[in-house]
């Protein structure tokens, strides 16, 4: 590839009219320019695998208007306390024999507790020594703890803008989006890559969808994975009721993400397993090229391991981690979380729509 291509495709100044102008560019115009783009950065037919974890689940003080863990909410959903380092260890191996490089670990806490940092650190260290590359998600972070997670090895820190600015107070009100924005910062500052996107389907406009992507294209660095989730709508939570959102919308939004962050894994997440696979084939064509990949996201459900590789083996795809078929051990492993408290999360229905 011509660097000097490379250059001139790596923005840090979209407008907002100029992102609303690619949001309505008609749909093959604006699917080839994604698939071209795409092409200049990243393999076509690769696609990155994570798998999500909750190790904290329940009982978040926020009051993020999509989110079951909130216990401002009446969502059916148990609190548990922080998981064993040894249990996070476990799910983490299992993962690994199921086709994941990443597993990433979600926590319900307005931020980590000093108290509960220690343990977090083992986690971190312990799944770094399977060989896989990790991830959390905890709540705002401030220097000091970005920089502990960096220095015990963490790899990704998942934080997501969630909305647009001018939208946002509609969905949460206990954290500002500057807060959102500094945890970024932190995370940046300390050497881990970043990992936010957002929510879409929560009666956001058109607007506000180029004005997330704005905030994330326009941040100093892209981040290295951008998360795009679609609404699920949990009973009990504010947006229970909400309309559906348009599938060609959301295909339009993951277009448009990978046209202004090129070089970033743009992550089919949260909603997958309300999509059909047409739905899906149109998001890998778009530039999707990360999925989360098990039972559940954090906790909400997520399509099988194995749907997941029938639906890679019919469109020629390949994780960067190749199995042909989850291991019995995961699917053993599966069903004593459903009958148990704690529960794998794949970033397909609302779990993933992490904080």
């Amino acid at each position: 590839m011509n660097p000097a291509h490379k250059l001139e495709t790596v923005r840090h100044d979209w407008t907002i009219a100029e992102v609303e102008a690619l949001l309505q560019t008609p749909m093959n115009d604006l699917l080839f320019r994604a698939q071209s783009v795409h092409r200049m950065f990243h393999d076509p037919n690769a696609v990155q695998v994570s798998t999500l974890l909750s190790i904290k689940t329940g009982a978040c003080p926020e009051d993020c208007a999509y989110c079951p863990q909130s216990s401002r909410y009446d969502t059916g959903l148990e609190k548990e306390r922080l998981m064993e380092v040894q249990a996070v260890i476990e799910k983490a191996k299992a993962a690994k024999a199921a086709g994941s490089d990443r597993f990433c670990m979600g926590a319900a806490w307005r931020s980590p507790r000093e108290k509960d940092m220690p343990y977090v650190l083992a986690m971190v260290k312990g799944v770094k020594e399977l060989g896989l590359e990790t991830c959390m998600t905890l709540g705002m972070l401030d220097e000091q703890k970005a920089d502990a997670l960096a220095e015990a090895g963490l790899d990704y820190y998942n934080h997501n803008l969630d909305t647009s600015p001018e939208f946002y107070g509609n969905i949460i009100t206990t954290r500002t989006y500057s807060d959102r924005l500094d945890t970024l910062s932190n995370v940046r500052n300390a050497g881990m890559k970043v990992c936010s996107g957002g929510i879409l389907g929560m009666g956001e406009t058109d607007k506000d969808r180029a004005g997330l992507l704005v905030q994330l294209a326009n941040l100093p660095v892209h981040p290295d994975s951008v998360p795009i989730n679609q609404l699920v709508k949990v009973a009990g939570t504010p947006l229970e009721k909400e309309d559906d959102l348009d599938p060609l919308d959301f295909v339009r939004t993951i277009a448009a993400a990978r046209i202004m962050m090129p070089q970033s894994h743009v992550r089919l997440s949260a909603g997958r397993e309300e999509m059909s696979e047409e739905m899906q084939a149109m998001c890998f064509f778009a530039g999707a090229n990360s999925i989360f990949y098990g039972e559940c996201l954090l906790t909400t459900p997520n399509p099988a391991a194995n749907k997941d590789q029938a639906l890679f083996r019919k469109l020629g795809i390949n994780s960067e981690h190749k199995v042909t078929e989850a291991p019995k051990e995961l699917d053993e492993l599966l069903a004593q979380d459903k009958a148990g408290s704690e529960l794998f999360y794949d970033a397909s229905t609302s779990a993933s729509q992490t904080h």
